[in-house]
């Protein structure tokens, strides 16, 4: 987490080029590289032996002068280009071209054996390389060659002297015991060592997997992370803390101080806390923003286990946007609410009826004013709770039906003149304007749904608005990528922000008559058709006034040619 978790870098490619990097250098290529080192760096010596030993009067062997000078041009050759898989399984090419050789130099220049220079210690490099980066059958193979060699040529020498050769088998005995001794231990160390790179490169593998998967979790988290060391400098954020914190946190190159912006001051005191007393902290504070009001955010801090008790431990900080929080909790009450009340609705529904059936055949039979009066109270009444449950029953079956079928489309401009004249006709209300502007444009959306939208957004205006001319409007607009929209203004006086909060939301109205689910059933139909719906506070469609305007985005449909 040394940067910001928003970075651009694809995490599975760098991964990737890790474990490709890791994979061509093992520690058995690290150790062939060191060995082919070793072998130029011998060749070198001896040459330069040679040559030291004829700068001070001594005879040279030019024979031992050429083996010397052919062995390093082998070895830097075997560098460059000798093919090595490890293990070295055989005695193939590989084993031939790097440790035949050595064998075959170091014998050669062992029965030249020019003055009184003892070649026997280079045989330990083929031997160490035969077990190291090879099969045990390689290294102990390899071992073995060695020792018939130097038996070979202490039989060599005891042919080619009269003295006594004793010694001379004793020490390549002693020699090749060494040198098997040598080779299994180097073996083993090899073996322990592929097998603890192994187990390290599966623990490293498992810990990038579980480093991804944290990196994309805090990434999607909703909650805003930071990462506060004890100077409190941020090492790293996440999305969701940019959005909180606001200020240009997402463009900020960590680390840096948390306390560089007064707005993010109470974060770093509370940070500083949490270091000092070594224990989690948590509080509710404002946090300002570059734009609109301050933030309430939840701030939890943890910190993270430290060696030393103290020192390196890291403060990792949560915030949450408290109004968010009160969002969904208020989401999950009003369904709860919701489900209760369309239950409690089916219950009313059948003596609702009875009540309206019954009040009915009781005005049939009276004849006193003031008892048909009271009947005629009680059915009204009944009427009005009767809308409200259908209306809670609405609700619930709105958000059972989400689908509709694609092929019902309607020519917006004819529909809705159609509709607002029925409107005007049933409620005598007068100043109505209708300003269509989206002729030949069809939109996905049921009739009756549409009818209902309309009818309930009027409703609304004809409650707020003027007795004047124009008080309210209806207009259809044609908008970008044939999508249209429809608007209903009217000259009523702005609403309370607290009213707007709460405009779309069930059972919330600021009329005490009203069931407060109108606004919320029409965005529930808007959103089953694929449309959004929305308020807002402008100008009437033709020259006036500000007022209150509820609009309808559909969505696309096709477009029918007007002759």
């Amino acid at each position: 987490m040394a940067s910001l978790l928003w970075s651009r870098g694809d995490p599975l490619t760098d991964w990737a080029a890790l474990d490709t990097r890791t994979e061509r250098d093992t520690a058995l290529q690290r150790l062939w590289r060191g060995f082919m080192t070793a072998r130029c760096f011998v060749a070198a010596v001896l040459l330069l032996l040679q040559f030291v030993t004829y700068a001070i009067g001594q005879s040279v062997h030019w024979v031992a002068v050429g083996l010397s000078s052919g062995y390093l041009i082998a070895a830097l050759l075997g560098a460059r280009f000798a093919p090595f898989r490890p293990p070295i399984r055989g005695f193939g090419a590989a084993w031939a071209v790097t440790i035949g050789i050595d064998l075959a130099t170091f014998t050669a220049l062992q029965v030249l054996q020019v003055g009184s220079i003892n070649y026997t210690p280079l045989f330990a490099l083929p031997v160490l390389m035969g077990a190291v980066l090879g099969t045990v059958t390689v290294g102990l193979g390899t071992s073995a060659a060695v020792t018939l060699l130097l038996l070979a040529d202490a039989g060599w020498r005891w042919i080619d002297s009269s003295g006594d050769a004793s010694a001379r088998f004793v020490q390549a005995a002693l020699t090749g015991t060494g040198l098997f001794v040598v080779a299994l231990l180097a073996h083993e160390l090899a073996r322990r060592l592929a097998r603890e790179e192994a187990l390290a490169q599966r623990g490293r593998s498992a810990a990038q997997m579980h480093a991804q998967v944290n990196d994309l979790v805090i990434e999607t988290l909703s909650e805003g992370v930071l990462v506060i060391d004890a100077d409190g400098r941020v090492h790293a954020a996440n999305p969701a803390a940019d959005v909180i914190l606001g200020h240009g946190l997402a463009s900020m190159t960590p680390p840096f101080v948390l306390a560089s912006q007064p707005a993010w001051r109470p974060l770093a005191a509370l940070a500083g806390r949490t270091f000092s007393r070594r224990a989690a902290q948590s509080r509710e504070l404002p946090v300002a923003q570059a734009q609109g009001p301050a933030r309430e955010v939840r701030v939890r801090t943890r910190l993270t286990p430290s060696s030393n008790g103290r020192n390196d431990s890291l403060c990792v900080m949560f915030l949450q946007d408290l109004r968010e929080l009160e969002a969904r909790i208020r989401t999950e009450k009003l369904a709860a609410m919701g489900r209760m009340s369309a239950a409690v609705a089916h219950e009313i529904r059948n003596p609702l009826a009875a009540i309206t059936q019954a009040s009915a055949l009781l005005s049939e039979d009276l004849t006193d004013p003031a008892h048909r009066q009271l009947t005629a109270m009680v059915e009204q009444n009944a009427l009005r709770l009767a809308r409200i449950v259908d209306d809670v029953l609405d609700v619930a079956r709105a958000r059972q039906q989400r689908v509709l079928p694609l092929d019902e489309q309607l020519s917006l401009d004819p529909t809705v003149r159609a509709m607002v004249d029925e409107w005007v006709q049933q409620t005598q209300c007068r100043g109505v304007q209708v300003v269509l502007e989206a002729a030949g444009l069809d939109v996905r959306f049921d009739v009756e749904h549409l009818r209902r939208i309309l009818v309930n957004l009027l409703d609304n205006a004809a409650r707020y608005a003027s007795a004047r001319e124009g008080a309210i409007q209806v207009s259809t607009r044609r908008g970008s990528a044939g999508r249209a929209s429809l608007l209903v203004w009217s000259d009523g006086a702005p609403l309370d922000p607290a009213v707007q909060r709460h405009l779309f939301e069930p059972f919330f109205s600021s009329e005490s008559r009203s069931s407060g689910l109108g606004l919320f059933l029409c965005r529930e139909l808007c959103e089953r058709h694929g449309a959004t719906m929305g308020y807002d506070r402008s100008i009437a469609v033709r020259d006036g006034p500000e007022g209150n305007a509820f609009f309808v985005n559909f969505a696309a449909a096709e477009v029918r040619l007007t002759q």
